[in-house]
């Protein structure tokens, strides 16, 4: 079987092909290359918003499934750049569900918890999503792109994710966080938004075993812990031995010249638990078990 995972020097998708490439023939796509020596995987240098070179490699390569994880997802930059964040997050996924479309294949949609308004928190799938941001948007209109090209196709809304990069740098707040604190430098987090965090390498295993599987619609991955992002980043720094005061506690919606953020996008992740054999876990497992694996090494 043939995996083909978009944005394939992120975060996410670094922790996906680390895993899938045990199991599948594993094909990534990226602005630039990321060189590997593993046979199972193999990474194709591409402009997403070159719809002809996109369409044509597609062709050539024939998937069995495609993992969409590419996106332009800082918050800010979208809602300042909207035509960009238009073209990124919702025609390069329109151009892809009409691939997937034309060659029966199914396709798994990376989104997000930000769908939601915050307005209550504790979100199962069948709550309607309502954008707070500009980056929201493009997401919920990515998700109706796919769910619309085939009922085969499936969307995973992600909670926060945390973790370590696993191939590449990838964009992680826990790297950046622990550089800080080792300096002895405060770092400032969120006290009004709360989520259900996921750790990295549950995130990756699920979306795998998605991809593996005839389910589709939207599934929310999501850890079982539901904390403010200012309490997860002082157990951080606890669990690592760090000075909890340097953990400063903000307010994201109060700092001028951000767009905004939903106050409680958390997500109730039992249909996860149902569906998929990958376990959810609580903060404190996710953190011990994205601090202690070396899965790129070990695959």
């Amino acid at each position: 079987m043939k995996l083909l995972i978009t944005g394939s020097n992120g975060f996410v998708a670094g922790s996906v092909i680390a895993q899938a490439r045990k199991n599948w023939d594993v094909h990534g796509i990226a602005r630039s290359v990321l060189p590997t020596t593993s046979p199972n995987s193999t990474y194709h240098q591409l402009d997403l918003l070159n719809t002809g070179k996109l369409t044509q490699l597609f062709l050539k390569l024939k998937p069995d499934v495609v993992i969409h994880a590419a996106a332009l997802a800082n918050i800010d930059f979208c809602q300042d750049n909207r035509s960009m964040a238009e073209a990124v997050n919702v025609s390069v996924t329109n151009t892809i569900a009409e691939c997937c479309k034309s060659n029966n294949c199914k396709m798994v949609l990376c989104s997000t918890d930000t769908v939601f308004d915050g307005s209550k928190g504790n979100y199962n799938e069948d709550d309607l999503p309502n954008a707070v941001n500009y980056y929201a948007e493009t997401k919920i209109k990515a998700e109706e792109i796919v769910l619309a090209a085939s009922e085969k196709n499936s969307v995973a809304r992600l909670s926060l994710v945390m973790g370590l990069p696993v191939i590449g740098k990838g964009n992680s707040f826990l790297a950046e966080t622990i550089a800080k604190l080792k300096k002895g430098e405060p770092v400032k987090f969120p006290e009004n938004e709360t989520r259900t965090p996921i750790d990295v390498i549950t995130a990756g295993a699920a979306l795998t075993e998605l991809a593996g599987t005839n389910f589709g619609g939207i599934i929310h991955l999501a850890g079982n812990t539901r904390i403010t992002r200012f309490e997860m980043a002082k157990q951080i720094a606890h669990t690592m031995a760090f000075p909890e005061e340097l953990i400063i506690g903000t307010d994201s919606n109060a700092i001028p010249g951000r767009a905004p953020r939903p106050n409680d996008a958390s997500l109730n992740n039992s249909k996860a638990k149902s569906i998929l054999k990958t376990p959810m876990l609580s903060l404190a497992d996710g953190l011990t078990l994205t601090m202690n694996t070396k899965i790129a090494q070990q695959v």
